[in-house]
């Protein structure tokens, strides 16, 4: 019988196949990933506890729908690449203190300059909403958050800054959703060194969970009249003061936040931080 060359390579092939597996990905909040089988994308929640596994992971997507899955191995894709998701305990080490974004809190970090690179926002209230779950993160980072007042003159503050590699500029807007006014901006102003991103909602008191302000849900407004002064109606408040001032005191972490948020907010840190490291 005449023998078969299966070739010198076969078994180190196989080896090498077998001991090659995805990279381990911190199941840190806010992160988004997507399931293997790329029917769910979504950012990361919080971690559960299963049944016939160690750990489920919760994901949200852009629409507030939650769906749970095993963390198996490779069982995720981030940024299109196959990821083995792990509790953010297991890299961070335990008994360690957390932020109220969910990061590992730093009790004796120096005091630095801030950075060139900054992060802006549309207004006062999201500023304060940063300060409250990522101020820690931005200190300890020399992140320094500006409020824009409004985007229609954001091509003109871009060109002022004059953003660069060790400059960058990250901007955090409401309503970035596809065809919206919002998106079209950005697409005008987004380039290497400036990450426009967002959430869906039409303000960012939808970014607080409802449960967190002690309501369902928040109120449909018709576009027609000022969004916040027709939340403040429906709910009996007496003004967008006074509105802003319950959502702000009933946010005490990252959990009491939408999962939109929380990832552009990740995302932006990160790309603002990533020249000087």
């Amino acid at each position: 019988m005449r023998s078969i060359d299966y070739g010198r390579d076969v078994l180190t092939g196989t080896a090498r196949r077998r001991h090659r597996s995805p990279p381990e990905l911190p199941a840190e909040p806010g992160t988004v990933v997507e399931d293997a089988a790329g029917e769910f994308c979504g950012a990361i929640v919080r971690l559960e506890r299963g049944e016939f596994t160690k750990h489920n992971v919760i994901l949200e997507d852009r629409h507030g729908r939650q769906r749970a899955f095993p963390m198996r191995t490779g069982g995720f894709r981030h940024e299109g690449t196959p990821v083995t998701l792990v509790p953010v305990a297991s890299t961070a080490g335990r008994g360690a203190s957390r932020s109220a974004s969910g990061s590992v809190a730093v009790s004796d970090a120096p005091a630095r300059t801030a950075r060139a690179s900054r992060i802006w926002v549309e207004g006062l209230h999201d500023a304060e909403l940063l300060e409250r779950v990522w101020g820690h993160d931005l200190r300890v980072a020399g992140v320094v958050v500006e409020p824009l007042h409004g985007l229609d003159e954001l091509q003109r503050h871009v060109t002022e800054f004059s953003p660069g590699p060790e400059r960058r500029l990250g901007v955090l807007v409401d309503h970035f959703v596809t065809g919206s006014k919002e998106t079209r901006i950005a697409e005008r102003v987004s380039g290497d060194d400036v990450l426009v991103t967002g959430h869906p909602y039409v303000d960012v008191w939808q970014a607080v969970r409802p449960a967190a302000v002690g309501i369902t849900e928040w109120p449909d407004i018709d576009r027609r009249q000022d969004w916040k002064t027709g939340v403040c109606r429906e709910l009996g408040w007496a003004d967008p003061s006074e509105g802003w001032r319950r959502i702000l005191d009933a946010v005490g972490d990252f959990r009491d936040l939408r999962a939109p948020l929380l990832g552009a907010v990740e995302r932006l840190v990160d790309f603002v931080t990533l020249s000087e490291e």
